[in-house]
């Protein structure tokens, strides 16, 4: 890893907490631009992950919302918003953050800020910075009335080949007004933004537990109102949109020996327990709201350091990046490139000796 202007390398016992190109899964639209492409690509082999169902919607890659980048796609946002007229999009910039100027629209006409004439409302607006505009989850899982999201923390080590390590401490955004799918409560960001800069001011915000809950917390809910089977499944498509999401960057993200990064990976949970991708932070906040956050991320930073680091403690490029199991803290391997093409190759040489056994005794030819 080098400068580009100055020349300048980092030492072999030097490493940094990003990728050089991190933006590829961290920046709105760069995000929901590799996924779609990714889709498209194993679509394009015939891949099976990337099958459809009958109303052409992806069966198994199916997990971030419809999504156009303004002002790119305004026409083709445009196409959509026509044939479903009665649905709800909610517009982000892509390169901001704490629910910076984020707003929900359910009109064309709400979109005229963008326009270079408000009383031409069809031609493609413009805009200083890019925009996504997203169909808005109508239909979130709420508790005690209120709509929450998912914070939770990845870390990776290695996109070549892909090393990732899913930390078990996450949390749980609420919302501090009741939630309401009525159009005049579009503008009331307490009711649709889970963030806590913008949830921390409003008037019913509690300074003792900050709105949030542990993600244990959420699966003893969920266990005891859904049943373990349903919320089992959840977790396992939670994991499955993580891994799928990196892979969909990996062949474009500079994978370097002297970086790592931790993401903290923001998800929405439907009223029929399926999980929506929203975004993913490069640098999610590690400030604490409240004692119980305090102890969370310090263990996080901890446990970050320690699989990043070899164990002699000094950071060494030449290191393999395994780490033992003591090492991990509170992180659990979610996806190790390596150990599935080891498992792979070993479950395709134990067919081919049993393959072989059956052909040597029955006279079977193996397929």
């Amino acid at each position: 890893m080098f400068h580009v202007e100055t020349g300048t390398r980092l030492a072999d016992d030097q490493i940094i907490n990003h990728f050089p190109n991190h933006y590829e899964l961290t920046r709105k639209d760069c995000m929901v631009r590799n996924i779609k492409r990714y889709r498209k690509d194993l679509e394009k082999y015939g891949n099976p992950l990337a099958e459809r169902d009958a109303m052409g919607r992806f069966v198994h890659l199916d997990f971030i919302p419809a999504t156009y980048t303004l002002p790119a796609e305004y026409n083709i946002f445009v196409e959509e918003f026509k044939r479903n007229p009665a649905l709800t999009w909610i517009v982000k910039p892509a390169g901001r953050s704490q629910g910076s100027g984020i707003f929900l629209v359910n009109k064309l006409s709400q979109l005229k800020k963008w326009s270079k004439d408000p009383t031409k409302p069809n031609e493609v607006p413009h805009t200083r910075e890019t925009y996504v505009i997203s169909q808005y989850i109508e239909s979130p899982l709420l508790i005690g009335g209120k709509k929450f999201d998912l914070r939770l923390y990845v870390l990776v080590t290695s996109y070549k080949p892909l090393k990732a390590y899913m930390y078990r401490l996450g949390f749980c955004r609420f919302c501090t007004v009741r939630y309401s799918k009525s159009v005049t409560e579009l503008d009331n960001m307490f009711l649709h933004l889970t963030n806590v800069s913008i949830q921390k001011h409003g008037d019913e915000y509690n300074d003792s537990h900050g709105g949030k809950w542990t993600v244990d917390n959420l699966i003893l809910f969920l266990e005891g109102t859904r049943g373990r089977e349903a919320t089992d499944k959840l977790l396992d498509d939670i994991h499955w949109l993580i891994v799928h999401s990196l892979k969909a960057v990996q062949n474009v993200m500079s994978s370097d020996r002297h970086c790592f990064e931790c993401y903290g990976y923001d998800i929405l949970i439907d009223s029929n327990l399926k999980p929506w991708l929203l975004e993913v932070n490069a640098s999610p906040s590690l400030t604490s709201t409240t004692p119980s956050d305090r102890v969370l991320k310090a263990a996080l930073i901890s446990d970050v350091i320690n699989i990043a680091l070899p164990p002699s403690g000094v950071p060494d490029v030449k290191w393999n990046k395994l780490p033992s199991k003591e090492a991990l803290g509170k992180f659990y391997i979610l996806y190790d490139e390596e150990l599935v093409q080891a498992e792979a190759k070993e479950t395709e040489s134990r067919a081919h000796r049993h393959g072989k056994l059956k052909s040597d005794s029955k006279k079977l030819v193996w397929k």
